[in-house]
Parts: C-alpha cells; structure tokens; sequence
C-alpha cells in the first residue's frame, strides 16, 4: 500500500492546467479570503451538546466536520498536486494544529495530530478521538510523531529543508510510506485555532512540503455590532481565514466553500449531531 490511495483527476480544466504550468511551489499562488460568520447559534449548540453529553465540544471540532461536508459537496476540493498532476484524494482526513511545549527548552512548539473520515463520525466520537490523540502530542506519547520530531531535531540547519523536500516527494510523488512518517501525515486540510490564544484574525501559510492546499485559521468570537433585518443589534461573530493554494483550487471552490461553512456553523442544530436545546 503506498502513502495515499488516490484518483487521478481526469480532464482538468484550462485554468487548472495553466494554474499548475503557472505557479511552481505553494509559495508562489498563495490566494487568502476570510468569513464573517455569525456564531450566537454555534455557541447555544456548544453548551446543549456538553449539556446533553458531558464531552467539551468546541469550534475547532464543529469546523473539522463542517469542512468535511464542504468535501462532500465538492470532491474537486479534496485534492492533491504531484509534480504538475492533479489528484482528487479518496478520503477526507483534517490535520488541527496543536500548540505545545518542549520538555527540555520550554519553547512553545508547533505539531499536529489528523482526523480520518470525519463525515463517517458522530460529533460524540470526533470529540473523544481528538481529545485523546491532543492529549497524547502535548504529553509527547504519540510514538510515531515523537519518532519524526526526535529526528528532525537531531538534523543541522542546513539539511532540514533538504530532508523536508526528499520526504515530501518520496511520499507525495513517489507516493511510498515513508519510514518514520505517520502515513498521509497532513491530510486534506489544516485548521488552527487563533481564537484559543486570543486572536481574532490572521493568515497562517501553506506548508509547501505538506502539500496540503487549504489551510483554516478560527478567530475568537467577539461581540460585534451588525444591521439585522434594518436593526443596529450586537451579535457574536468570528472571523475564519482562509489561505489556499490557486494551483489546486479557485473562487468557485471558496463560494462553496463559504456557503456550507455558514450553513453548518450558522445553522447548527439542522446540520451538526440532534441534540436538544437548553
């Protein structure tokens, strides 16, 4: 079995074609947008489920499952470039960003953990697989990612881009496991939450040898004046950023991702597991 099980996209259009010819790596076509969406249902629908469940529910999982029906609605958005090739992934699978610390220096650290078939679990299970697998990267228990990172710290400066690069072309190009790697490591898309540090917008970029082309950045919700039906009323908002990369995707893809974000997020109740209101 290799590194991903994939479809090779047939027929792209002329656009994607000369998108790819355009553009080489994922820091050249990096295109970034952002959402203002209204959260006061997002946030009754937080307190019902823990109400109701007893698990902590949050934005970060609502917008992993939420993404997950953008997929479904628009498999050409699920997709990855192999050299100037297009693929459409198989699966969904969403990488969250995790912030954590290093045991010996205390340096804040980035790492990861991903999230399989989300569409194909209840928000009960998607809870309970996230906490305990965040939990295991910040007590540095995940083995395989330990592995990685053990490694990469024990790399000079200069050879950590190079190894970044073979890897990534071993195991996207070539498309092998790679030994040492957790298998299809990145996903179909990152999301960090900015909100959970205070933050109410930025950019994150691409990580070019992750080769993943949509990358989710969550505000924190805030009250904000908005117009509602000709009225001045205060509301709560978050703002989601997005960056992806032109090669791969384009406006159409963002209208659609757009509207089944706001319609899951907004809309709560209709779309996310029944539960019942407080």
């Amino acid at each position: 079995m290799g590194n991903l099980e994939l479809a090779r996209k047939k027929n792209p259009s002329m656009f994607r074609k000369l998108a790819i010819g355009t553009w080489r790596t994922a820091y050249d076509p990096s295109v970034y947008g952002s959402l203002d969406l209204r959260m006061e249902e997002a946030v009754a629908y937080m307190a019902a489920f823990r109400a109701h469940t007893g698990r902590h529910l949050t934005v970060t999982h609502m917008m992993g499952r939420a993404v997950a029906a953008v997929f479904e609605r628009v498999p050409d958005a699920n997709a990855i470039l192999r050299g100037s090739t297009l693929y459409r992934r198989k699966d969904i699978a969403v990488f969250f960003q995790v912030a954590m610390e290093d045991e010996v220096t205390g340096e804040i650290d980035l790492s990861g953990m991903v999230l399989r078939d989300p569409q194909k679990k209840t928000m009960v299970e998607i809870v309970d697989e996230c906490d305990a697998r965040i939990k295991k990267v910040k007590a540095h228990k995940d083995k395989e990612l330990e592995g990685t990172r053990s490694m990469m710290g024990r790399l000079p400066g200069a050879l950590v881009g190079p190894v970044l690069r073979l890897t990534s072309w071993l195991a996207y190009d070539v498309n092998v496991k790679v030994p040492g790697v957790a298998r299809d490591a990145f996903g179909s898309v990152m999301i960090t939450n900015i909100g959970s540090i205070g933050l109410e917008e930025a950019y994150a970029p691409l990580v070019p040898y992750s080769r993943v082309p949509i990358l989710l950045a969550t505000g924190a919700i805030k009250d904000t004046p908005v117009v509602d039906n000709g009225r001045l009323v205060a509301a709560k908002t978050m703002k989601v950023c997005a960056t992806f990369d032109h090669r791969v995707l384009d406006g159409v893809h963002a209208a659609i991702m757009a509207k089944t974000l706001r319609e899951w997020m907004e809309h709560p109740f209709e779309h996310f597991d029944p539960v019942p209101r407080t």
